[in-house]
């Protein structure tokens, strides 16, 4: 080490040993360039790389806790996805979907100069991972499916359309936090903590005639979709998930409306011949903070 590193390792204060740093990727779609943001935990010279992606609505936060159990033994990115949190709304709006969502995951993969990653991905985030792993020669090496498969029932697409860009402009964060807790039940039970730090991530201050009010931190345009085309059939995705060929953990909410018994069953012998695990009591989706729900990720990628 040369004596300017000495000098500012005795000086310089210790960054938190999980301490999380935010960064961004410029990536470009069809009518131009966009931002993603993602938040990074862990060692930063660590090789061992998980991505944690997110739900329709929901933001790369959502993982903190899943982060930090992580950080000791991973190098942990938790991006948000287009339109979300930190990063930019896309100015054409019918460019929201899986077309952009997937090329913007791999271009994130290539900036963080890696060869292969781990993947956790809840709803929407496991259907990105479930793209990205059935192509040849794909960087996944271990999948984490989080209450979604290759069927995604319409029932429960009706249910999220009946919300998605809906929310209404809350005068304060406890009105935020109760429209998140109503909207979010199926996420099961949550301590107060829990569903504070949701909301602190889900929503932005805004300023308007009576003063400062929240707004989600998503673009709402991502709901028009489900309004102007919606869907009267259940999504049939079997031929992507019997290409992916690494190793899958599948969860369940046993409640879930997304992802069926049955369809998790078929996942256990088909494809991948993923593992299962179901948490009763929870809906669509296991949110990740509780401690089992952790342990069960964590067993599973230190097993790689």
């Amino acid at each position: 080490m040369s004596l300017i590193s000495d000098i500012r390792q005795a000086f310089e204060p210790e960054r938190p040993r999980h301490a999380l740093r935010e960064r961004s990727v410029q990536c470009i779609g069809p009518h131009g360039l966009h931002r993603v943001a993602y938040v990074e935990w862990g060692d930063r010279d660590n090789p061992r790389v998980v991505v944690c992606a997110h739900g329709l609505t929901r933001n790369g936060r959502d993982f903190d806790d899943l982060a930090r159990a992580l950080a000791d033994d991973f190098r942990v990115i938790c991006p948000d996805v287009v339109g979300r949190g930190r990063s930019d709304w896309l100015g054409v709006k019918t460019d929201y979907g899986f077309p952009v969502y997937v090329p913007d995951m791999v271009t994130l993969i290539a900036r963080l100069d890696v060869e292969t990653v781990s993947w956790v991905g809840t709803s929407m985030g496991g259907m990105i991972g479930m793209f990205i792993a059935s192509q040849p020669h794909g960087p996944i090496t271990r999948l984490v499916l989080n209450d979604v498969g290759p069927v995604i029932t319409a029932v429960s697409l009706q249910r999220i359309g009946d919300y998605v860009g809906r929310a209404p402009v809350f005068p304060s964060m406890e009105a935020a936090e109760t429209y998140i807790r109503e909207v979010s039940a199926p996420f099961g039970t949550l301590t107060d903590a829990q569903w504070r730090h949701l909301t602190q991530y889900s929503v932005r201050p805004v300023h308007g005639e009576s003063g400062v009010g929240f707004t989600m931190v998503y673009d709402p345009a991502i709901g028009d979709v489900f309004r102007t085309t919606p869907v009267q059939e259940d999504v049939d995705l079997w031929a992507v998930y019997e290409r992916i060929a690494c190793p899958t953990l599948v969860l369940r909410g046993v409640e879930s409306d997304l992802l069926e018994h049955a369809t998790l069953e078929q996942m256990a012998v088909r494809g991948p011949r993923a593992q299962t695990v179901e948490f009763p009591g929870v809906g669509h989706a296991p949110m990740l903070m509780d401690a089992e729900q952790i342990a069960v990720v964590r067993d599973f990628l230190l097993a790689g």
